[in-house]
């Protein structure tokens, strides 16, 4: 029975976390640590730390050798993020486990609350982890197809060829059925059905603590579909792509490799002639030349200032307002504004003419026009103008 105190075994973990890697190392490359690896490992290090090892239950015995109890081993795949790659049908058997948790939540919905309790607290924690096995396994693949494409190990190009064909064909294409919403049997066409009933669940269900499990499991079946949705566009856009050009490309080197030893066995395609084409045209040199050649001749330029404006009349309606109360009552109000002009002016411009025709519209006075009386005739100094005879009194009183 372990008496030691948590905070104890997690000392003991920092202070001899070396020696333990170095186990964890030799457990996940040939599942088993052999006693005489054991003892090694430790004399090396000087640590005696057997006893403790066993008594903090992080390795048991295996007949005469060891091996890490579960819980640390996946500790330490965590904490150096190496996992070991499931294959698909490992991964597969969650389908078998959650479809028949959801079957008996379905069947027993209005049987014994504590039983559907316990159930749906089996159904989440299945869903986990199986989210969490695909996770490892996309990490541990990618890993693993990188260190193929940097070729760590030096492989040679055939074995290349078949290892990344290995990982195609048992890992990659298998767990991307498995992710395949589309698929009908896929684990993620089945989380999709649960994820459908466990919404209508937490709307509607009586029991209030029963009613929040499901909407607990709701969120978590929420986030669980994002994660997986991003590891299968990492399989499907990175990952496999990745590992196709590096099959592609190590069996073209290969062929060329074979090639280069032997060239005369081989008969060679028609090798085609070489052509240089620029994307610009040969005269280009000359018309450029062209367009500077006319800039080198400097041409003297004299800007001038434009004359300036002569000063625009700005009509003062208030005082020919005045001028004209003062004069009404009048018979012919086109007479008096040539006579005003003129006496101002000394003649007479369409424009100022025009502009004193705005006094019509005054208040204060009134206007009488008499169709009959032919019509005076006003010579401006751009035009004749034919205007007829209107008579203006002050409100209407002559």
């Amino acid at each position: 029975m372990m008496k030691a105190e948590p905070k104890t075994i997690l000392n003991f973990l920092a202070n001899y976390f070396d020696s333990l890697k170095d186990l964890f190392d030799l457990q996940a490359e040939s599942s088993i640590i052999r006693k005489e690896q054991l003892a090694e490992i430790l004399a090396d290090r000087g640590n005696e730390i057997l006893p403790q090892l066993l008594d903090y239950k992080i390795l048991r015995k295996l007949g005469d050798d060891f091996e890490f109890r579960d819980t640390y081993f996946k500790l330490f795949e965590f904490i150096l993020n190496e996992f070991r790659p499931l294959l698909p049908e490992t991964i597969q058997k969650y389908e078998s486990s959650i479809s028949l948790l959801f079957k008996k939540i379905r069947d027993g919905i209005n049987g014994d609350k504590l039983i559907l309790t316990s159930r749906i607290n089996d159904l989440y924690n299945e869903i986990k982890e199986f989210s969490e096995a695909v996770e490892k396994n996309t990490i541990r693949l990618l890993a693993e197809t990188r260190e193929l494409k940097s070729n760590v190990d030096k492989l040679d190009y055939k074995e290349k060829v078949r290892k990344a064909s290995f990982w195609i064909d048992y890992y990659i294409t298998p767990l991307n059925n498995i992710l395949d919403i589309n698929h009908s049997e896929s684990i993620t066409n089945r989380l999709f059905d649960i994820s459908n009933y466990v919404n209508i669940r937490r709307l509607n269900f009586d029991d209030e603590v029963i009613r929040l499990q499901f909407e607990k499991l709701y969120v978590f079946l929420v986030q669980t579909n994002d994660d997986l949705l991003k590891q299968s566009k990492l399989l499907t856009n990175e990952l496999l792509p990745l590992i196709e050009r590096i099959r592609t490309e190590s069996v073209i080197l290969t062929g060329w490799i074979e090639f280069l030893k032997a060239p005369n066995k081989v008969t060679l395609p028609k090798v085609f002639k070489t052509e240089r084409h620029y994307p610009y045209s040969n005269d280009m040199y000359l018309n450029a030349q062209e367009y500077v050649q006319q800039f080198e001749n400097e041409e003297t330029i004299i800007l001038e200032d434009p004359r300036a404006s002569s000063d625009k009349w700005v009509f003062n309606k208030d005082l020919y307002k005045d001028k004209m109360m003062q004069q009404l009552p009048l018979d012919s109000f086109f007479e008096w504004c040539g006579l005003t002009l003129k006496s101002e002016y000394e003649q007479i411009e369409t424009d100022k003419l025009f502009a004193l025709t705005a006094l019509l519209f005054e208040d204060g006075i009134s206007l009488e026009v008499d169709a009959n009386d032919d019509r005076s005739l006003i010579r401006t100094s751009q035009m004749n103008l034919r205007v007829p005879k209107i008579k203006i009194n002050r409100y209407g009183i002559s």
